[in-house]
């Protein structure tokens, strides 16, 4: 079963847990210095939030699967919608272990399908995902000659 995954950054994180909390009746199910996370049922979303040197805002949505098979589904499904596809791999992300890759809607807004396999101990340096991005940011701006 696949599950919505929406990632927001934020200036003020233990403000911005105490709201989420409120809003979705729930506390995060993991709590860094950096990093918040609710896995919802109800709606079915991976909710995260993190002060992680972007702009506030959305950052990313996101769609996480539970097993290879469905991952390799939600990759066909990339191909079909257009665009370039930005394969990452296998990465260290946001405390966790994940194989992804992106995609830019045509309203400009990142994508990210991912396979969780565990846990990490770090948030992770970003690179994988900084070189994903501006592949995929190099990528759009060669096809639209900018």
């Amino acid at each position: 079963m696949k599950r919505m995954h929406v990632h927001v950054s934020v200036q003020d994180l233990p403000q911005s847990i105490g709201f989420y909390s409120a809003l979705f009746d729930a506390e995060p199910a993991v709590v860094k210095p950096d990093y918040a996370k609710w896995m919802l049922d109800d709606p079915r979303v991976n909710f995260a939030i993190s002060t992680r040197g972007r702009e506030p805002g959305l950052d990313h949505l996101g769609i996480q699967v539970e097993n290879k098979t469905e991952l390799h589904e939600v990759y066909a499904r990339l191909r079909k919608a257009g665009g370039t596809v930005i394969g990452q791999g296998e990465t260290a992300c946001c405390y966790a272990k994940s194989e992804k890759s992106w995609i830019d809607d045509p309203a400009g807004i990142a994508w990210e399908t991912f396979h969780t396999t565990g846990e990490n101990i770090e948030y992770g340096d970003g690179t994988g995902e900084n070189e994903a991005r501006v592949a995929r940011a190099t990528a759009c701006c060669v096809a639209t000659t900018c």
